[in-house]
């Protein structure tokens, strides 16, 4: 289970980045400092 101050699980992920969908991958960052930031209701109509 990932906590706050541990090292993140790695995985893959869909972004919308320069105006196209993409693929993330944690690993793609590896010995760089990394914010995940994460907002549930992006991209729906709520």
């Amino acid at each position: 289970m990932p906590m706050v101050g541990k090292q993140a699980p790695f995985f893959e992920a869909a972004a919308y980045h320069k105006g196209k969908f993409t693929s993330v991958k944690l690993e793609d960052y590896k010995g760089q400092w990394v914010m995940l930031c994460f907002y549930p209701g992006d991209f729906t109509f709520v």
